[in-house]
């Protein structure tokens, strides 16, 4: 069975152009749907966060309006509440590829405060885009890419990626908001960007990097991921 590395933000705010702090964290769905995944499967998960701190859900992302119904958001409740790898998350600088088959980043707008610029994570990220195992990232988390640039250029330019788009950011009113959009940033660092229909499972693969666009992918994203552990197991 593998061992799959999950890294999420360590942030609980966003700061937005005006300054202000907009409540972030990861989105619940993000984590707790790749999560029961790949741990029904039989495969065990460790977590890591920028300084090992206790990562802070998104408490809008467990509103029935925007989990997917009063069901979803009590399921996924229910798998943060059991998971005990988010209560004791790794300091991210210490994590180290080899120990792991896989590496998954969920998102939620936190990853565009610290990821984004976090040399470990961007160090991580390269290492695990050199080593062929599935790397697989969605939603916001995309933004982690921007802190693998060195002198102006990234590993992840040209490949196929999709992530949460200018038009979703601008559907929740924060477009106009936001220091800089994923979306982007994303182009200026040279991938090509694909993309879906605004909230509809939408995934990309491209060798061993599995992109989601958004909340909705993730599942679908944890399916791809599973069958890339298949055929490599």
């Amino acid at each position: 069975m593998a061992k799959i590395l999950f890294v999420l933000t360590g942030a609980s705010y966003w700061t937005l152009r005006d300054g202000t702090r907009h409540p972030t964290g990861y989105w619940a769905e993000e984590f707790a749907a790749p999560y029961r995944a790949v741990t029904s499967a039989g495969h065990t998960v460790e977590v890591a966060t920028p300084g090992g701190v206790v990562p802070h859900v998104d408490v809008m992302s467990l509103r029935p309006s925007m989990a997917g119904g009063e069901q979803a958001a009590l399921d996924q409740e229910g798998v943060l509440r059991s998971a005990e790898e988010l209560r004791r998350p790794l300091r991210l600088s210490d994590a180290r590829l080899q120990d792991y088959d896989a590496v998954y980043y969920p998102g939620g707008h936190g990853p565009m405060q610290d990821l984004w610029d976090d040399a470990d994570s961007g160090r991580l990220l390269v290492a695990a885009l050199a080593s062929g195992k599935p790397l697989a990232i969605v939603c916001h988390a995309p933004a982690a890419m921007l802190a693998t640039r060195r002198d102006g250029r990234s590993p992840f330019a040209g490949y196929r990626v999709t992530a949460y788009t200018n038009d979703e950011e601008a559907a929740v009113d924060l477009a106009a908001r936001a220091p800089w959009l994923v979306e982007n940033e994303l182009v200026n660092l040279g991938v090509h960007f694909e993309r879906g229909e605004i909230w509809k499972p939408y995934t990309v693969v491209d060798r061993n990097l599995f992109t989601g666009q958004n909340p909705a992918s993730a599942a679908p994203l944890a399916a791809e991921l599973l069958k890339a552990l298949g055929a490599s197991g």
